[in-house]
């Protein structure tokens, strides 16, 4: 495919991405995200395409010494999904010393919303906001909360969310980069699922019934980005700085495609 299309870069976004799940089969995550991801480099070089933009993760952290996360923070994955993309970022940077590869790794934080036609819906859904929007249309009963002894203001997680029109906007900058870089990508703030879900009660005026689990293993406490990086050297800026108006786009997605992409 390389050889026939000759793409001046490639944007690799495939992996297996779920956290519980690597905790429990981590050989198939680093097999897929790290093998595999090797077959896709070496392809590359044999056919000559030397730019890469790579979908990283903020889980590459783990618990951090202090938030917000800024790209000089060691990282200290805390579970086998973060361990592999933060393998692959280390990979990149030998293929770029001894092949000439110019990558760009981009470590998403909680990607959320949508735009007028495409949002969320995966195979297997465990994003905290899709799943809250189901139970606001019916389509769920409840949403779960898997742990509330973190230390956390309420005891549940904390994350930064960011709307994926900005960070497509910051992918379409990144083949702009002149050298190779990585990036944390997210807006600077931090919501709890509590927060999360009683900012959907608001967006949908539904009730939105809960139901609090254990902990999953795996998820760190808080995680919250700091991105001035790629805004001082990419020129890249939020234009959705708030988790109202994140989970407004999602909610007009989802009311517009109840059943997702199978309407």
């Amino acid at each position: 495919t390389l050889a026939a299309f000759q793409p001046e870069a490639v944007m690799h976004f495939a992996a297996s991405a779920l956290v519980g799940e690597s905790m429990e089969n981590p050989s198939k995550y680093f097999r897929n995200n790290i093998g595999h991801g090797l077959n896709l480099l070496d392809a590359m070089i044999a056919t000559g395409r030397k730019q890469l933009v790579f979908s990283s993760t903020c889980a590459i952290f783990g618990p951090p010494e202090r938030l917000p996360i800024d790209e000089t923070l060691p990282p200290r994955p805390i579970n086998p999904y973060g361990e592999s993309k933060l393998a692959f970022e280390k990979i990149l940077r030998w293929y770029g010393e001894i092949h000439g590869l110019r990558f760009v790794a981009l470590r998403y934080f909680n990607a959320a919303g949508a735009s007028e036609n495409f949002g969320e819906e995966h195979r297997i859904e465990t994003h905290l906001i899709p799943n809250v929007l189901k139970v606001a249309l019916g389509l769920m009963p409840h949403v779960e909360i898997y742990g509330t002894d973190y230390d956390t203001p309420d005891g549940t997680c904390i994350r930064d969310y960011i709307h994926i029109l900005d960070l497509a906007h910051a992918h379409i900058l990144a083949l702009k980069a002149p050298k190779s870089e990585l990036y944390n990508l997210g807006t600077g703030g931090g919501s709890s699922v509590r927060e999360v879900i009683e900012c959907c009660r608001r967006v949908t005026g539904h009730k939105i019934p809960v139901v609090e689990k254990p902990r999953r293993a795996g998820d760190p406490p808080r995680l919250i980005a700091a991105s001035e990086k790629i805004q001082r050297e990419l020129g890249w800026r939020p234009q959705f700085q708030s988790l109202e108006a994140i989970i407004e786009s999602a909610w007009k997605w989802r009311q517009k495609f109840p059943n997702g992409y199978g309407d």
